[in-house]
């Protein structure tokens, strides 16, 4: 089967809540990438592990999964995570690929910057430079949602499902179709009440919660 219409996800964050909100959303789709990130900050790190593990999503390595099996943490919902994640699942995030290639090539997908880890890659940055010879240049990290079309190529940002910072507090993804290179972005709402009672009942601060949907 020729694959087509790709589900495209970044930034989950351990928030279920809107990552099965995007999964109901989102309709049928021939495959799904994700751009990194799954841990961090949310207090659900386990189901939205296994939402990905079970789906085998391929997954390239966010610096909050990278914090989470290094130690070396970025702030308390890593932390919570490091130590609610079973070994296997820690393990499975060791594994992730900093960079992946898919569909015979025509997709390249990073978390951050192509040519440098943990590096910003915000809309303003959005450039046919950072295309190499794939169709499609896949990125996360900023969970800011942005799409820009060159003669070379595609460049998306899916937004964060589960911590979007561009002012739109709904989890965010996007459908892109390989056939025309058309991205189609997406918002869809979810109970952020719900993962704030959630955060509550953990270590994590409240502070995880307060961000998800600023006054």
């Amino acid at each position: 089967m020729t694959t087509t219409r790709v589900g495209l996800l970044s930034d989950i964050h351990g928030n279920a809540v809107a990552l099965n909100a995007v999964f109901d959303d989102m309709g049928p789709v021939d495959a799904l990438v994700c751009a990194g990130d799954v841990v961090g900050y949310g207090p659900s790190p386990e189901p939205c592990l296994a939402a990905v593990r079970d789906r085998a999503i391929p997954t390239v390595a966010g610096n909050h999964d990278r914090a989470v099996v290094d130690g070396m943490t970025w702030e308390p919902g890593d932390e919570y995570a490091r130590r609610v994640l079973s070994t296997a699942d820690i393990e499975w995030l060791g594994d992730l690929p900093r960079k992946l290639r898919r569909f015979d090539g025509r997709l390249k997908a990073v978390h951050d910057h192509p040519d440098e880890r943990d590096r910003y890659t915000d809309p303003a940055d959005f450039a046919p430079t950072l295309l190499g010879d794939e169709d499609v240049l896949v990125l996360g990290h900023t969970h800011v949602q942005h799409a820009e079309r060159f003669d070379e190529g595609l460049v998306v940002n899916p937004g964060s499902v589960g911590q979007p910072r561009d002012g739109d507090p709904d989890a965010a993804y996007a459908v892109l179709d390989l056939s025309d290179l058309s991205v189609d972005l997406r918002r869809v709402p979810y109970d952020v009440d719900r993962v704030r009672r959630r955060i509550a009942e953990t270590t994590i601060p409240d502070r995880n919660g307060a961000r998800l949907a600023p006054d």
